[in-house]
């Protein structure tokens, strides 16, 4: 497939994407004064919030896919740090881990970025795993402060882990080798991110329409069944219908489509939990309408490494 080839297609999902929110655009501007006659409305506000800030994401999205491999390296980078910046920031920390800390954000971190730009995978799918999980605690533990030091450690290792080497495999698709898919890896990028955060955003939707039944009350209560299965089904037959964008059939499409969504959900969960065990609603409040960076990326957290790994062992020879 030449390149001429793969541009017309990232218009095309680019183009759809567009439209879309342009109709919501139009939908929560028709709810806003119609319905809530121009007063604050919360669910109306949240909605439109929620629409303004994707318009913002697929544009800087959209950016980072016309400088091609670098700029989404780049735009990764960039969300890992502030998303690790987040993260560190509800840790409980003492003193005697800043060396841990400053070699996490540092040298664990745009190592990782670099590995995967010279596409190195032997290297960056154990680097955090294996090296970064050895050296943090013994830099943490030569500051001799053993207060609290399990958990302490635990969660620097656990923030490298989830901000840095989960999302650090969005970028990492570009390095796949699929044959008769050469060129076209960005398209990886946008089946995924599309299906998941259409799957966070169709949830949210089918849970505002008929959701009664509470998935998990304690860990998020705006999550329900209704929500849950009417969300991640609209999301599979997305994805499937997307298949002509991929080296997918249309039932790979949906399979994988599916396999992203549940594991997007249960991310969703567990990084609910521990928002829950910190006290704290948000992860932060850096996008208008979603929170924090992390509030926004908790589905494509841990999607991204299982799609990856599906693909280089399923499609790559």
């Amino acid at each position: 497939m030449n390149t001429a080839s793969s541009t017309h297609t990232t218009f095309m999902l680019f183009g759809g994407v567009a439209a879309v929110l342009v109709l919501a655009s139009a939908i929560g501007w028709l709810l806003k004064w119609r319905v809530a006659h121009g007063q604050p409305h919360t669910v109306i506000d949240n909605l439109n919030a929620r629409v303004n800030a994707w318009w913002v994401m697929v544009a800087v999205i959209g950016l980072a896919f016309a400088f091609g491999k670098g700029g989404v390296i780049v735009l990764f980078y960039l969300i890992s740090f502030y998303a690790l910046r987040e993260f560190m920031s509800l840790a409980y920390t003492r003193r005697g881990d800043h060396a841990a800390i400053a070699v996490a954000f540092f040298i664990g971190l745009p190592v990782q970025y670099f590995l995967i730009w010279i596409d190195w995978y032997g290297l960056y799918a154990i680097f955090i795993p294996v090296y970064a999980f050895l050296v943090l605690p013994i830099l943490s533990v030569v500051g001799g402060d053993t207060r609290r030091f399990l958990e302490r450690t635990s969660k620097i290792q656990w923030g490298l882990m989830i901000c840095v080497f989960c999302i650090s495999h969005v970028p990492a698709l570009l390095t796949l080798q699929i044959p008769g898919f050469e060129g076209r890896n960005l398209l990886l990028i946008a089946f995924l991110v599309i299906v998941v955060q259409g799957s966070d955003v169709l949830q949210y939707v089918w849970g505002k329409l008929l959701g009664k039944r509470k998935v998990a009350p304690e860990l998020s209560p705006s999550k329900t069944w209704e929500g849950l299965i009417g969300g991640v089904a609209s999301a599979t037959l997305l994805g499937a219908a997307l298949y002509w964008a991929t080296p997918f059939t249309p039932w790979q499409a949906g399979l994988l489509a599916f396999t992203v969504c549940m594991m997007g959900f249960f991310g969703g969960l567990v990084m609910s939990a521990i928002k829950r065990d910190r006290g704290v609603k948000d992860w932060g409040t850096m996008i208008e309408g979603h929170g924090g960076m992390l509030d926004r990326l908790d589905s494509v957290i841990f999607a991204a490494p299982v799609y990856f790994h599906v693909l280089r062992y399923w499609w790559v020879l």
